[in-house]
């Protein structure tokens, strides 16, 4: 970063739109390598060994096997995104849940549109999909928060 009279030029801090959307680009790359490693792992290793090509039985095998590993993978995304997220928009507070929320949201809603089967009531994936979505978002933020204050 240089000074040229008394203005700072480049880095995080540069408040320009440029800037905001460096801010944004820097946290959702973080969220996507995340999410993308986190679900790269639980595709190879819970649904190849623990769930099989059969795909589970009941809701009980359903919620430990598929969405509580959702909802770790999209609340460390969240983390992720959201610890990466620079001053001065971190204390925003429309900005920092966009930057901490938008990989996560993109994902489901890219799921979504690849499996139409995805989206029918009575499949009941989407309700608990989304659910998973707004608790991990949450809780990531949360976690982000609890971290930075201390």
């Amino acid at each position: 970063m240089r000074s040229r009279g008394g203005v700072v030029h480049g880095g995080p801090r540069a408040r320009g739109p440029r800037g905001r959307l460096m801010a944004f680009a820097r946290s959702w790359a973080a969220g996507a390598v995340v999410l993308a490693l986190t679900a790269y792992t639980q595709a190879t290793v819970v649904h190849r060994y623990l769930v099989g090509p059969g795909g589970v039985g009941s809701f009980g095998a359903a919620l430990a096997l598929v969405h509580l590993p959702n909802l770790l993978s999209v609340t460390l995304a969240t983390w992720a995104a959201a610890r990466v997220h620079p001053e001065p928009w971190r204390h925003d507070p429309v900005r920092h849940p966009v930057a901490a929320c938008a990989v996560p949201v993109a994902a489901l809603l890219l799921a979504s549109a690849l499996r139409p089967e995805f989206l029918a009531p009575a499949h009941g994936s989407l309700w608990m999909s989304t659910a998973v979505l707004l608790a991990g978002c949450a809780a990531g933020l949360l976690l982000d928060k609890l971290v930075w204050t201390s």
